[in-house]
């Protein structure tokens, strides 16, 4: 088909409308009903199972399986919901193959555990398309507590404060809420829209409103929300992202993986994203697959990682790295960026620097590598954008995140935080609803006395 081209070698409308379609399906099918059931009867139904402890939420695993093995979706659906409301999310996104799954007991004994993940798909896609509710909130309590991000964390203590019977108002920065379940993650691994669909059925409980395009330090202050609010949770993640370090890194065809892919996923028509025929993408977690993925899927003939350290040592799980080298990605190890090479503006290829370790630490070892490129997306991380915070006495940052306590109260009495802008976790999905979720319960028992 014609490529509208955009700079050399970057160009949009690469595939035909079929290949867009069959590339960005859903890359986990759902289970169907006796599918469900035969993988459930593999349970062992452990007592003090493992694969509960290794989930971040805690999880009845073994109750939820035991539910669907008799026939039971609805129930176990709410097994899963007492513990994680975003559960139908968490099972599409979270790495289960480090966590419940890696722990479960059939793994050890066999190499192949029960599949925990798209049980729990099952089971919570039953209850969302039927929309069964299982909750009512509490009788109204007079207390309205402000929630600053629209993202897991603060959707999960949103819902758990309108449970005991709190007025929630969600302020988000951006013209929908989720968060990077909307914005940062794959398509192929949330289709048909399911983040919003998850929010209309998280909002259906009552007593939450979202305000959007209202961003902390532009639109509200913190000081503001402390004195209209009886209780603010900050669950801003990190708006900020790593570079390189390197000259010429703003050149055409440089770019941030987390900006491309929420473009991606707010695109009416993919054959309208520009992409490059040679790409590389530097960084080793799951931000890197993601975007190193979905741009081979958009039509780019060679997309190439690069990690400064080994294998085992990348944040992406061994599943994932499999997953991107199924489709057709090289994964580089032991690759530090050194130059960025660039004509007429464009850059058209990265200069990287072999590493070792020595006495512990990375080092580059001199020899260096030339990977032709007319697109880089820098995957390296992300940081926290403190200049939202305006008045940022009585809140402590310590490695870049807010610090707060056990009960996740940040130095200020009336202000409570979780995610990723607190950095007590992985930054996972998962992670980011169990700090919500707690944080609520602390909240609630402080305005409760």
């Amino acid at each position: 088909m014609t490529e509208k081209l955009f700079a050399d070698g970057i160009a949009a409308g690469r595939l035909t409308a079929a290949d867009y379609l069959d590339n960005f399906s859903d890359v986990h099918p759902p289970l169907d009903a006796h599918e469900a059931r035969v993988e459930a009867d593999r349970c062992y139904f452990c007592y003090d199972a493992p694969c509960v402890t290794a989930c971040p939420t805690a999880i009845d695993i073994p109750l939820f399986i035991r539910q669907i093995s008799t026939g039971n979706p609805l129930g176990s659906a709410k097994t899963i919901f007492d513990q994680n409301i975003l559960g139908g999310m968490c099972a599409r996104v979270c790495p289960t193959e480090t966590l419940c799954e890696q722990a479960c007991v059939r793994e050890t004994a066999e190499g192949k555990p029960v599949k925990i993940g798209l049980l729990q798909r099952h089971a919570t896609d039953h209850a969302l398309e039927r929309d069964r509710q299982f909750y009512e909130r509490a009788p109204a309590t007079g207390h309205a507590i402000a929630v600053v991000g629209a993202g897991p964390a603060g959707l999960a203590c949103a819902h758990r404060l309108a449970m005991h019977g709190h007025s929630v108002t969600i302020f988000e920065e951006r013209d929908k809420p989720g968060g990077l379940n909307e914005y940062g993650i794959a398509a192929y691994k949330t289709i048909d829209a399911f983040a919003q669909r998850e929010i209309d059925y998280i909002l259906s409980i009552g007593g939450i409103t979202i305000e959007t395009g209202k961003r902390l330090g532009r639109d509200v202050s913190l000081a503001d929300l402390e004195s209209g609010f009886d209780a603010v949770f900050l669950s801003i993640g990190l708006g900020g992202t790593n570079a390189l370090g390197l000259a010429d890194e703003t050149k055409a065809g440089i770019g941030d993986a987390i900006g491309y892919i929420s473009d991606l996923r707010q695109a009416d028509d993919l054959a309208t994203l520009p992409v490059g025929r040679r790409v590389v993408v530097i960084g080793g977690g799951m931000t890197a697959i993601d975007i190193a993925v979905q741009t081979k899927h958009l039509g780019a003939e060679d997309v190439t990682i690069c990690y400064r350290r080994g294998r085992d040592r990348m944040n992406a799980s061994v599943y994932e790295q499999d997953l991107a080298a199924s489709r057709g990605v090289t994964i580089r190890h032991g690759l530090q960026p050194s130059r960025i090479l660039a004509a007429d503006g464009q850059v058209t290829g990265i200069v990287m620097e072999y590493t070792t370790e020595r006495d512990g630490a990375l080092v580059g070892t001199g020899e260096t590598l030339t990977l032709t490129a007319d697109q880089v997306f820098r995957a390296i991380g992300q940081q926290l954008d403190d200049d939202s915070f305006g008045d940022l006495s009585g809140l402590t940052l310590k490695g870049g995140r807010l610090e707060v306590d056990s009960e996740f109260r940040t130095g200020r009495d009336k202000v409570w935080a979780g995610g990723d802008c607190i950095g007590l976790d992985e930054d996972l999905t998962v992670s980011a609803v169990a700090h919500g979720r707690d944080a609520a319960e602390s909240i609630h028992r402080a305005l409760s006395g």
